[in-house]
């Protein structure tokens, strides 16, 4: 542990030592060029590969008020939740800002060594540690600013005591960086609230006397995810290279594209790799995640998404049990949606990054530790079909529709979805449930007549020392499997052969039908999601949010068995008065108006009206805006088809 009082903050000094231009950082020695052209020579580190798994500290100030993500900005925001909690637990930003919350941040119960053990005996080949968020804290010992975990809340270098515990334990270690966007993110800090009894009054960011954790002012129209400003781009460059350099951490994360229109982030991606290099016969061993498409130039990372097939490039989904930070009106996911993802992902050529909530004081509440418990009991069982992994020919047996990407990760699997990957000669077929029947179909390994195909000589269940009995032919590979169930999460079948092959199978139909009432409804799992729209969970449930743009919309796919009349809804939320939309079924069109409700969480359903169904069979519904160029974000929890009698 180190402790300090005090010590010189160079960021003046190290900027100084940088040439005027933005583009032109210094970039250690190698063959690595900072051109998109000279980047296509990276090639991914076995080690990453093979580990599949890791575990992240997405951690830091903002877990003090357990009040969620983005806590630093939303505390700024007049109507947002975060301002509201602000003024009633420590008062006006004005007088107590985020910078008041920094020293609250003291990390008393934290103990990275045995949260890593929990960590290595969950399953975990990599940890990542939380370099800095938006927030412009350092959880680094820093010479860059005086905003920094060794000097300030804590006072440890969080980022060197993750690391060797992470070391200790057999684990590579990773940094996030949130940086980049943070300049932009964190203007409103420098405003004032504009109305109410402390209208006028500048917030705490406003001062020049804290622009170091705030920064400067921004230009007019300087308000994107990465500023344009070519010096808020060389303080950047600084941090994240005394963090690369001080502690050669084998991952770095960016929280967004390659940054600054990629100049300034591909400098940095080739002094990544060439510095990694000269530590390693001069070929790189890290890896670089960030959330743009690479073709192999660096591991691309989605949040909170899946792909929807095998990539040929590696790559990673980085998602969370619950809130990014901690939250307490959050409730944390179950171990069988950690497992599903992770099976998803490997069976894909990707590896999954999970958050794992920490509370402001560094430890973890009951219910995760006995999620890590589950994850570590599976992984005993199962583990040999996910390390080391590789792809097979398909990913797996689907009937869930997914178009992949970022924000999409709510899927309803069961023991029909089947995920494939193969270990060495090995194949293994991974059900997402076990069958209510103790029977499970696999369809890919069908032996066609006339066909030499799918040969298989051994068939075996994980964690079952007996050999199930089981039977091939042209509708597919069933295996009968044992009468107690191994998991309830999951069935891992172990399979040998020759020439296993894909047969291709014809998706199951995926359209959504009224229940035994004649009730439809359809759900925002069960969507086609266009543009920024995304499921989140709001008050329990899940929705479709974040709803921002006029063109974007959702559509389902559904059948009707029989012709009939229905009462159309929407269950809607929105604090913007007055929001028109339109629901299309068929060539039918029904017109809501969204009046203003209590909150995002306060949903309410408007009705409709009519609909006439002229025929049995297939339709797709669709949800628009009205007019898209007077549109504001709207949250939609169903449509619901209720039958008139």
């Amino acid at each position: 542990m180190h402790h300090r009082k005090s010590r010189p903050f160079l960021l003046a000094a190290v900027l100084s030592a940088l040439p005027a231009l933005a583009a032109d950082v210094p970039v250690a020695d190698g063959r690595f060029k900072p051109t998109m052209e000279s980047l296509k020579d990276y090639r991914c580190p076995e080690w990453f590969r093979d580990a599949k798994f890791g575990i992240w500290a997405h951690w830091g100030p903002q877990a003090v008020p357990m009040d969620g993500d983005w806590y630093a900005r939303g505390m700024y925001e007049p109507g947002n939740g975060h301002y509201k909690y602000h003024l009633e637990h420590y008062g006006h930003p004005s007088q107590f800002g985020y910078k008041d919350i920094i020293p609250l941040w003291k990390a008393e119960k934290w103990d990275p060594e045995r949260l890593m053990s929990l960590y290595q005996k969950a399953g975990a080949k990599y940890f990542v540690s939380m370099g800095s968020h938006h927030d412009n804290f350092f959880l680094w010992d820093s010479k860059i600013h005086r905003w920094n975990a060794a000097n300030m809340g804590p006072k440890r270098d969080v980022v060197g005591e993750w690391q060797k515990a992470a070391k200790k334990f057999g684990l590579k270690f990773g940094v996030s960086e949130h940086l980049g966007a943070s300049f932009t993110w964190f203007q409103s800090s420098h405003r004032a609230d504009q109305d109410g009894p402390q209208a006028g009054v500048p917030y705490d960011g406003a001062n020049p006397d804290f622009q170091d954790l705030y920064h400067f002012p921004a230009e007019p129209g300087d308000n994107g995810w990465y500023s344009n400003n070519p010096k808020w781009h060389r303080q950047w460059y600084a941090s994240i290279k005394e963090l690369v350099d001080n502690y050669q951490p084998d991952l770095l994360y960016t929280d967004g594209g390659v940054p600054f229109g990629n100049e300034v982030g591909l400098s940095m991606i080739a002094h990544l790799y060439n510095s990694n290099a000269a530590r390693h016969g001069g070929t790189p061993e890290v890896v670089y995640n960030c959330k743009q498409k690479s073709e192999g130039r660096w591991i691309e990372d989605l949040e909170r998404g899946i792909m929807p097939a095998i990539d040929p490039n590696p790559w990673q989904t980085d998602t969370s049990i619950g809130d990014w930070y901690y939250n307490r009106n959050w409730k944390f996911r179950p171990v069988s949606w950690v497992i599903h993802m992770l099976v998803d992902n490997v069976s894909k050529n990707g590896n999954l990054l999970l958050n794992v909530v920490q509370r402001p004081d560094g430890s973890l509440d009951p219910e995760v530790e006995t999620m890590l418990e589950q994850l570590a009991a599976w992984n005993a069982i199962h583990g040999e079909a996910i390390f080391g992994s590789r792809p097979w020919t398909v990913y797996g047996e689907s009937a869930v529709a997914v178009k992949g990407g970022s924000f999409s990760e709510d899927f309803k699997y069961n023991s029909k979805e089947i995920r494939f990957t193969t270990n060495g000669p090995t194949l293994y077929a991974i059900a997402l449930g076990w069958p209510e029947d103790g029977r499970l179909l696999i369809r890919s390994l069908a032996k066609p007549q006339g066909q030499n195909v799918n040969n298989i000589q051994s068939v075996g269940i994980l964690g079952c020392d007996g050999k199930p009995a089981w039977n091939q032919s042209a509708e597919g590979l069933l295996v009968t499997l044992p009468k107690d169930r191994i998991s309830e999460f999951t069935v891992g079948v172990k399979i040998t052969g020759t020439d296993l092959t894909n047969v291709p199978v014809e998706p199951a139909n995926t359209s959504l039908t009224p229940d035994a009432q004649g009730r439809l409804t359809l759900c925002p799992l069960d969507a086609e999601l266009t543009g920024g729209i995304r499921t989140e969970d709001r008050g329990g449930q899940t929705n479709l949010g974040f709803w921002d743009s006029g063109n974007d919309f959702a559509l389902w796919h559904v059948r009707f068995p029989s012709p009939g009349k229905f009462r159309v809804s929407a269950v809607c939320a929105t604090q913007n008065d007055g929001r028109e939309f339109v629901v299309e079924i068929g060539d039918q069109r029904l017109t809501g108006r969204a009046a203003k409700t209590g909150g995002w969480d306060d949903f309410v359903a408007i009705d409709l009206g009519l609909v006439e169904i002229k025929a049995a069979g297939p339709a797709k519904v669709k949800i628009r805006a009205k007019d898209a160029a007077t549109w504001r974000a709207i949250n939609v929890r169903a449509i619901e088809f209720k039958p008139e009698s």
